[in-house]
């Protein structure tokens, strides 16, 4: 049985995958796949615009993971600024593993990890967790995001 199964997402109401039992932390849910392709490509393919959802996973500093297939059922994972799996890679070969117990009909989500650059407000998020910033950015950056507002709320207080 596997650890999962497909169902309307409560974050983005389109599809996502639930949790189909308790889930361990630690453990390897399912295995991200794809299409490898260089950077290069990346950088010059129309296929990989920010206009369109992209499904990349970058693996190390000369390929990425093209995971744009609809054989990739990890790409139904959403973002959540609150996640409970991480990406897991070694090589050419990336898992989604729990990051801590997951309850059996939770929501799987990741941190997508994008960076804050002048184009993060392409990317509202959806996830509704408490510590959401309302943008799809990595944790390690959501702070300018709150800082931001903050400094637009108190110009308006003023």
């Amino acid at each position: 049985m596997k650890p999962y199964k497909i169902k309307k997402s409560k974050i983005d109401n389109r599809r996502g995958l639930y949790a189909s039992k308790d889930i361990r932390e630690g453990t390897k849910i399912i295995n991200y796949i794809g299409k490898i392709v260089t950077n290069k490509q990346v950088e010059n393919s129309s296929k990989y615009d920010n206009d369109k959802p992209i499904y990349l996973f970058t693996l190390n500093n000369r390929y990425t993971l093209d995971g744009d297939f609809h054989w990739n059922t990890a790409g139904l994972i959403n973002h959540s600024c609150d996640n409970n799996c991480d990406y897991d890679g070694k090589g050419f070969k990336v898992w989604v593993s729990a990051i801590r117990n997951i309850k059996k009909g939770e929501e799987l989500t990741c941190d997508y990890g994008f960076g804050f650059d002048k184009d993060y407000k392409q990317f509202p998020c959806k996830c509704r967790a408490k510590n959401c910033c309302g943008y799809i950015v990595r944790e390690g950056s959501r702070f300018r995001i709150n800082k931001k507002f903050a400094m637009g709320r108190n110009k308006t207080n003023k």
